[in-house]
């Protein structure tokens, strides 16, 4: 589903950038240019990167776990 309209960026590439080891907001902004126009897309964005970061860090702990 497309986030940002006027970027065209959609939540499948913010998660990928987060999936490629972006851990901030500021990190998918930059790489996406998403809310760096309007930004009425800003809030659900940063939502989408902070559940996309909470999972990313639940799997890496999982890892660490399986590790052990």
């Amino acid at each position: 589903m497309y986030v940002c309209v006027c970027k065209g960026v959609t939540d499948h590439q913010i998660r990928q950038h987060v999936s490629d080891g972006a851990r901030s907001w500021r990190e998918v902004r930059e790489a996406t240019g998403c809310a760096t126009q309007c930004g009425k897309c800003a809030c659900y964005a940063k939502s989408i990167t902070r559940d996309a970061v909470q999972e990313a860090r639940q799997e890496a702990d999982m890892g660490l776990a399986y590790a052990v």
